[in-house]
This record gives structure tokens, C-alpha cells and sequence, in this order.
């Protein structure tokens, strides 16, 4: 039997897998940072064996508060994930499985491998619908990809969608596939309505070094950067330096982060109430949109996950805060559970794939409420 993570997106050490029954791991930390919690990892040569995994680092994650009441997703081909339960006690992540094949695959959620971005990326591109605005490269040179769909007037409401900052949150490039093959359907009225009155500008992944590397949260360079956004270094977070740059040139009229929280089982938003000049007209908007992805999706959630901030307390390193006080725009976090909706259990997957592209997809019908694309309908 081996187990090994030297793979995109791969994340464990390996203590000890001499005996099935008693395999032992750690939870390896960024690649320059003191973060840690996602896992990934590969179990060959264990078919027929009844294999128990204990992490023995589970309680110096970044945030051990989500071990509890937890699970694990599993697959034997990468494509189909199915979940397995937790336990935690005395600091150590237990799970078990009777294992058929030789061949296991093991994460803390269903991965976004980089090869599926960038076939994500190929798709839409060969694509009449979409063009590539730009490319920003991150510190290790690869590329953050800029998407653009919709209309050619400059005039047009931008509308600014980013995911993956921190890159151990693959539910939130799941969202953006769904979201992208919805804006890519010619036939969908909605979907054609947007494109023709607004500009929908889509980075799939701010962070791809951080994926490939199997980190929580940080780029290459050991940046959070979802708190680079007050003053982003071309050095160590030319992801954010450069997506700004672009939003400071084309405009941002509407501004949505997407994540996945690791404690949290429901669907929530964060909206951006504690900058400095944040009023009436922001407040309405933030609830009227959060009715309406209700409406369209019952998987999101009008209760909040996270308290909010007071007035003026905003903290303006985050992208939601600083992009709302830059612009005067709308701006939301739109956070995903790693583990289930409590609300609306799916046994087999948990949070899967398919819900998160299905909240991706919804997403439009809130955004073309907000712009009066679709003011008629209910």
C-alpha cells in the first residue's frame, strides 16, 4: 500500500500507512505559509482492505472548530465523490472505509483540478460569447485569466466576478463553471438578456499557484489575498495588483467574491456594511439581491454566517470591502459549505459539484434583478 499527494492540488504527509488499520497523517502547511486544513491525497494498493485514517495535526488547522460534525469526500475515479463520516477526538481527524479498489482518491472537498480550468478556459474561449480581456501573471508566472462576456458598450454596467483567492475553496471554481456555461448558452433567455445589456468580466481563479501547491489559503509568495486588497505588491500579490488595475480602467458596478467556509453548513452572504460610505440605497440592494437568489436557488440562505461589521469598521483589505468603497458598488461574499446545507441534505455528496455549479447558474437571475434586466418578472 501507498499513499501519496504529489499530484495538482495534493496536500499530506505521510506518518505511517505500514498497516491498513492504523494509517497516520499530517495536514501539511502552505508552501510559505502557517496555514493549513485542506487535504488531498491518493491510496494505492488497498483493495479489499478495511483502511482507518487518523490525522494527527487536526487541531493545529487554521480553523479546528470545523472538525466536528464533519466528512470527508471520496472517489474512485476523480469524477464521482461520494462522502464518508468524521470523527474527532483528543486533536485527531478519524475516518474509516472498506475499501474495494486498489485505487482511492481522498479530500476534504471535491478538488478543481488546474487541467479542468483550463479546459474551463478553452471552452469558453472557442466560444463566440466569450473573449480573453486579459491575462495577469501570478508569482510564479502563470496566468489569472480575465473572461469577458456581454456587451461592447463601454457604457454598460460591469459586472466583476472572482473566485478561488483561496485556493484549498474548489467549490468556488465549481460555482464559476456553472455560472460560465450558463452565460455560454445561446438559447437561454435570461442568459441573452444579460449578455446584451451588461459587461461580465469572470476570473475562474485568482490563486492557480496556490492550487496546484495544495495550500489553504496564500499564493506562492505566502499572501492571503483576500486581505491584499488595500494596497495589492506587484512582488507578492500581482494576482490582485493586476485584477485591480484592470477594474480601475474598464469600471465595476457590481462585485462578487466567491469562497467555501469551512465551519458554516448553509449558504450565505457577506455583504460589505461596514465601509465608510455605505447607505440606505447599498442596504436595499443587499437585501433585495439576497431575496431574490433565494427565490431562484432555496439553497442560499438569507441568514448570516458571519456578523456584520459596524458602520466605518470595515476592514478594507478584504476584496468585498475595498471593492465597495472604491467603486460605490455593489459588493458581496458569497460563501459555500464545505461539508453539507443542514437545510437540505444530500446524503451521497454532501456540498457536491453539482450543487455549487447550480448556485453558479442561479446567480444570474439576482444579478438581472439588481440591473433591471428582467423588472417584469417575478
Amino acid at each position: 500500500m501507498r499513499i501519496d499527494s504529489g499530484f495538482d492540488g495534493g496536500n499530506i504527509d505521510v506518518i505511517s500507512c505500514e498497516d491498513a488499520g492504523n494509517i497516520t497523517l499530517h495536514i501539511r502547511q502552505d508552501s510559505c505559509a502557517a496555514h493549513a486544513q485542506w487535504f488531498y491525497f491518493r491510496v494505492l494498493g488497498a483493495g479489499g482492505k478495511d483502511c482507518r485514517f487518523s490525522i494527527t495535526n487536526a487541531k493545529e488547522a487554521s480553523y479546528p472548530e470545523a472538525w466536528p460534525d464533519g466528512s470527508v469526500v471520496m472517489s474512485h475515479n476523480q469524477q464521482d465523490w461520494f462522502r464518508v463520516p468524521t470523527t474527532y477526538h483528543d486533536g485527531r481527524l478519524g475516518f474509516c472505509y472498506s475499501n474495494p479498489s486498489d485505487v482511492l482518491y481522498v479530500a476534504l472537498s471535491p478538488p478543481y483540478s488546474y487541467a479542468r480550468h483550463q479546459n474551463l478556459i478553452c471552452r469558453a474561449l472557442a466560444s463566440d460569447l466569450c473573449q480573453l480581456q486579459d491575462c495577469v501573471a501570478t508569482v510564479e508566472n502563470r496566468s489569472v485569466e480575465i473572461l469577458k462576456f456581454g456587451s461592447a458598450r463601454p457604457e454598460a454596467p460591469a459586472v466583476w466576478i472572482i473566485a478561488r483567492q483561496h485556493p484549498g475553496e474548489p467549490m468556488a471554481e465549481w460555482f464559476m463553471e456553472g455560472l460560465i456555461d450558463q452565460l455560454l448558452c445561446h438559447q437561454d433567455p435570461l442568459a441573452q438578456a444579460l449578455r446584451q445589456n451588461l459587461r461580465f468580466y469572470l476570473v475562474p481563479n485568482m490563486n492557480p499557484d496556490g492550487s496546484i501547491a495544495g495550500n489553504l489559503r496564500t499564493n506562492a509568495a505566502g499572501v492571503d489575498l483576500n486581505r491584499a486588497w488595500d494596497s495589492p505588491s506587484r512582488v507578492r500579490s500581482p494576482e490582485v495588483s493586476g485584477v485591480m488595475s484592470l477594474m480601475d480602467r474598464l469600471g465595476a458596478d457590481m462585485f462578487l467574491d466567491i469562497h467555501g467556509d469551512e465551519e458554516f453548513r448553509f449558504v450565505f452572504a457577506a455583504g460589505c456594511e461596514g465601509i465608510p460610505n455605505f447607505d440606505a440605497e447599498m442596504a436595499a440592494s443587499d437585501g433585495a439581491f439576497r431575496r431574490h437568489f433565494r427565490q431562484e436557488n432555496p439553497d442560499f440562505s438569507l441568514k448570516n454566517g458571519y456578523p456584520a461589521d459596524a458602520p466605518g469598521t470595515a476592514d478594507l483589505s478584504i476584496a468585498c470591502n475595498q471593492i465597495g468603497h472604491r467603486f460605490g458598488c455593489f459588493s458581496m461574499t458569497i460563501e459555500m459549505p464545505f461539508k453539507d446545507n443542514a437545510e437540505r441534505l444530500d446524503k451521497i455528496e454532501g456540498w457536491g459539484t453539482q450543487h455549487s455549479k447550480a448556485l453558479g447558474e442561479a446567480v444570474l437571475f439576482p444579478i438581472a434583478k439588481h440591473f433591471g434586466v428582467v423588472e417584469n418578472q417575478t
